[in-house]
């Protein structure tokens, strides 16, 4: 088979490793790629964006089958475009990734149906949304743009101030552009917070292991949200009660609720939760596999990922098994320095063999680029080094150790990954 992922990270770098695992998988495209994707697939010049340049690559190649994994894509209707050419793909179609592409359809969805999620109300005018923050004087309050926004969209304001300065840049400034044209204002919950990703065929959903983001830049939580400086699995909060409870009041009621709006899900949904003193709530859904929770979860799969997906895009979900071993996972990202805010590239990565690794764990490349043997910084997330043990502690440990051998200009790393999974 020949076979097209999607995207530029190191999301798409774990997953172009498991499909490598199938001997089925004759050939890997992945557009646009990156640095370290060219060790393990042929990267194409094509943005994720470009439906039309996809679509015809695609289409040109003679690809078997398509795995779409960035959200933006993903809500642009590529896998519709991609349907409409007879192109087999894993992903949700346009319908279905409003789930991820609006915050509004999604609370919405979850107060008809009747899944726990955080009070909340919707604003399409600054001034409204200001009254009504004043008027309940609850502090944190917890501000989401409607539309995506680089996993930057959440915004949680200590008092009126903030809120009033989140709603200018949000609404006025249009900061995110028009993902802020509306936005929800929804009340601050306390918990442990909880990832897992579930397979879906629009009839059956499978969770798979459990994991733990950390998306402040510095330790001990602190510093700006980024797009994750590295997880841990399975988390140790998501007993098997507690996924039970899951299960029965979240995973399967969401796809039940996507089905009877006419938007059958099918892909991998992504599920933020947070574990309150009242159970399980939903912080977010995204329409895609997580990044980094893919660089823990994946290598922790026994299963074939490809004859999943083929699987999901045949509607047999059911009839397959999906295995997890019962190892931990720990990935450490490494950052330049600056990150998520301004930061240099082309640094040269030192402590990299030729195919972008090092020995005793996976290297999944986030933002790098090939300068002839040799490998350059080209983003604000870099690297994510990813160990597996037989416990948390060794995965966390041998993961750090890994770390260690590579360095570049301005590296910058959080030294508590896992801390909280104790």
């Amino acid at each position: 088979m020949k076979l097209l992922v999607v995207g530029s990270g190191g999301r798409e770098h774990a997953v172009i490793r498991k499909l490598k695992e199938n001997p089925k998988a004759e050939k890997i495209y992945c557009a646009p790629g990156n640095g370290g994707i060219s060790a393990d697939a042929e990267c194409v010049p094509v943005k994720a964006t470009d439906i039309e340049g996809m679509v015809s690559f695609a289409k040109g190649q003679g690809v078997d089958f398509v795995v779409v994994t960035p959200d933006d894509p993903l809500v642009l209707g590529m896998v519709d475009a991609l349907h409409a050419a007879g192109i087999r793909t894993f992903g949700p179609d346009k319908a279905a990734a409003q789930i991820e592409g609006s915050k509004v359809f999604s609370k919405n969805l979850m107060k008809k149906y009747g899944i726990p999620t955080a009070a909340y109300e919707v604003f399409s005018d600054p001034k409204a949304a200001i009254a009504y923050i004043e008027q309940r004087g609850e502090y944190p309050v917890v501000i989401k743009a409607d539309g995506l926004a680089l996993g930057k969209g959440v915004i949680i304001a200590q008092n009126q101030t903030e809120a009033v300065d989140a709603l200018h840049s949000i609404m006025e400034d249009r900061v995110f552009g028009a993902s802020g044209s509306q936005v929800v204002v929804e009340e601050f919950l306390t918990g442990p917070e909880v990832s897992v990703l579930a397979f879906c065929d629009g009839e059956t959903v499978v969770p798979m292991v459990s994991s733990m983001d950390h998306k402040r830049a510095l330790d001990g939580d602190q510093g700006l949200n980024t797009g994750g400086m590295g997880t841990v699995a399975p988390n140790i909060h998501y007993t098997p009660e507690v996924a039970q409870t899951c299960m029965e009041r979240i995973f399967r009621p969401t796809i039940d609720a996507m089905k009877a709006e006419g938007r059958p899900f099918s892909g991998c949904l992504y599920f933020g939760l947070m574990l309150t003193s009242k159970g399980p709530y939903v912080i977010e859904y995204n329409c895609r596999f997580g990044d980094p929770e893919t660089q823990v979860v994946l290598p922790l799969l026994e299963t074939d990922l490809l004859e999943i997906m083929l699987a999901i895009s045949e509607k047999r979900l059911a009839e397959t098994e999906v295995r997890f071993s019962k190892d931990s996972a720990a990935c450490v990202i490494l950052a330049s320095g600056g990150y998520p805010v301004k930061y240099e590239t082309g640094k040269q990565i030192s402590g990299l063999d030729a195919e972008g690794q090092v020995p005793g764990a996976t290297v999944y490349h986030a933002g790098t680029k090939r300068d002839g043997d040799s490998y350059l910084t080209a983003g604000g997330r870099v690297l994510g080094v990813t160990c597996t043990a037989p416990d948390g502690e060794q995965a966390v440990r041998a993961a750090y150790a890994a770390a260690e051998n590579i360095s570049f200009e301005g590296m910058h790393l959080r030294r508590d990954i896992g801390a909280k999974n104790r």
